[in-house]
């Protein structure tokens, strides 16, 4: 066993590596505490039991989600640029998909990334209106994008083709 301290921050990292790499059915006390080398009693010493587990997994990722949000609300530069950044941003986040997957079984976690999803159609719709396209379908075609894209196993093909994408709305403008 480890004799590293835990904290629930470890727990959540752990909760999303897990995610990732085996699934959600792997999200449960036993699982992970094998996963980092713990006990399931230093678990239940953070978590009261699964389910605040996954509350807290889901809202650290809503969290930090809705604060990228924020920070590109208030970054200067172009829209273009600040609309390249930030589908970069969800193209490289790691825990992404599988926090999709889980979703769909799942619906405490489909209405945590609904309202995620929510506000970042609002931040698109917003850059794109300062490129002059209003047309709220522009705005849920780039997210739909950024939600597929990742089923692509090249990364170089993923940003390649989010940016074809951010040009072929440009030259809308």
């Amino acid at each position: 066993m480890s004799t590293e301290r835990l904290t629930p921050e470890k727990w959540i990292a752990a909760g999303f590596e897990t995610l990732r790499n085996i699934g959600p059915q792997a999200l449960a006390a036993e699982t992970l505490a094998r996963h980092i080398g713990a006990t399931k009693g230093s678990f239940y010493w953070h978590f009261k039991d699964v389910p605040a587990f996954h509350e807290a997994l889901l809202r650290h990722w809503q969290a930090d989600a809705l604060a990228e949000v924020m920070s590109l609300l208030h970054d200067d530069g172009s829209a273009d640029k600040r609309l390249r950044q930030f589908g970069r941003g969800i193209l490289s986040n790691p825990y992404e998909s599988s926090l999709r997957v889980w979703a769909q079984s799942a619906p405490e976690v489909a209405n945590v990334v609904a309202e995620v999803d929510a506000e970042r159609l609002k931040y698109l719709g917003y850059l794109l209106s300062q490129l002059g396209l209003r047309n709220p379908d522009f705005s849920r075609a780039m997210l739909a994008c950024l939600i597929g894209l990742p089923q692509l196993n090249d990364d170089d093909q993923k940003a390649a083709a989010y940016d074809a994408l951010v040009d072929t709305v440009l030259a809308l403008t």
